[in-house]
């Protein structure tokens, strides 16, 4: 008997039931069933559920990175209320304002000569004078220096303002990036599609609909990406929904996602520090949600530096099989917000340990989920 036919057994009413039944014969659930789960299902029952799809997908592996984070400024033109992280130009001479120099970039792919990591991801503010002729170059070099190294880099909100600057459509803007050597794209910048939620956190920059355009863009070119929600702040769960349901269309549409990434609100030094942060209960209700309803996502990802470590770890039985990267210590994005991860790094020693700890199978893979090299039965140093 699976965990299922015993959650079939218990004492949940008829719509849980027939949800569950769902689930099992792996049938797509709708917008309202989705709906349902946030209001009337028990975490427990999420958790089953939500375990059930990625055990039969992916068994007891969990997927990580070797990557590092190149942040090259965080000045930016936007004024997003939940950003804890990003100063105007103005602002260019506080203390926590900075723009790396070409080669101080440089610099910061050279450090990493002879070590084994095959990601650089590089995101930052949208700065007035970094444009795609600039970004072009930049990627040229990078590699340059580093020709094995996977280059994800830049959200929707940064290559919105690159094509607009530059005048060039979203999928001229991407070919010239991937002609230069970009690989992927994350997924940041979704926060929420809803435009009236838009209108209250985020009106300045660009909407939902450009974010979902600028991503079919890439897949259309053959470039490769991930896609996020920020959650726990003021959305409600027609929200979520609504958010999901979006990315699961464009999915269906074109296949060009690798894996769906939860941001949780952290509410540390930003305009909406008034409102209060969603308990651990709540992380594990999303995530196990948006794994039942993404039915074509193969990958729900927990970045474990937003997270934290030890909910990145529960989470691996709440429907998540990746947890990133080692990342570095130069990702200040959720660390300037109040994340529990303060100093973001990782040795592979310890990613393996934190993974290995609940019971699962860590292997590390490539930027599209290749698989490298298992290390369920390394020896930690």
């Amino acid at each position: 008997m699976t965990a299922i036919d015993t959650l079939l057994q218990s004492d949940i009413d008829e719509s849980l039931k027939a949800i569950a039944r769902k689930v099992q014969q792996q049938e797509r659930l709708t917008d309202e069933e989705g709906i349902y789960l946030f209001d009337h299902a028990e975490v427990g029952y999420l958790g089953v559920l939500a375990n059930s799809i990625r055990e039969q997908r992916h068994g007891n592996k969990t997927y990580f990175n070797k990557n590092f984070h190149i942040e090259p400024t965080n000045i930016c033109v936007f004024d997003c209320k939940f950003c804890s992280y990003s100063r105007f130009l103005r602002e260019r001479e506080t203390y926590d304002a900075w723009e790396m120099t070409e080669e101080q970039i440089y610099d910061a792919i050279k450090a990493y000569d002879g070590q084994d990591i095959t990601e650089v991801h590089i995101v930052g503010g949208v700065h007035p004078k970094m444009g795609l002729d600039y970004f072009t170059n930049l990627i040229q070099h990078i590699k340059a220096i580093r020709p094995d190294i996977h280059v994800k880099a830049f959200t929707a909100v940064e290559l919105e303002y690159m094509a607009r600057k530059a005048k060039v459509s979203y999928e001229e803007c991407l070919r010239i990036l991937k002609d230069a050597g970009q690989g992927s794209l994350p997924g940041g910048g979704a926060e929420i599609f809803d435009p009236e939620i838009r209108e209250q956190i985020c009106k300045d920059k660009c909407t939902g609909e450009e974010w979902l355009a600028i991503h079919e863009a890439a897949h259309s070119v053959g470039m490769p990406s991930n896609a996020t929600i920020l959650y726990g702040h003021i959305e409600k769960p027609v929200h979520l929904i609504d958010h999901m349901s979006k990315l699961r269309a464009l999915q269906d549409k074109t296949g060009g996602f690798n894996a769906f990434i939860p941001l949780k609100f952290r509410n540390g030094n930003n305009q909406m520090s008034s409102i209060e942060e969603v308990s651990i209960v709540e992380d594990l209700r999303f995530f196990a949600i948006s794994r039942i309803f993404l039915d074509n996502f193969n990958h729900i990802k927990a970045y474990w530096p937003m997270i934290g470590r030890q909910t990145a770890q529960l989470l691996l039985a709440y429907g998540v099989n990746d947890i990133d990267g080692t990342v570095d210590d130069s990702t200040k994005i959720y660390s300037m917000a109040g994340a529990e991860e303060q100093k973001p790094v990782m040795t592979t020693d310890q990613m393996v340990e934190l993974i290995k700890a609940v019971g699962r199978q860590p292997v590390e893979r490539d930027s599209i989920y290749n698989e490298l090299r298992d290390y369920s039965e390394q020896e930690l140093v």
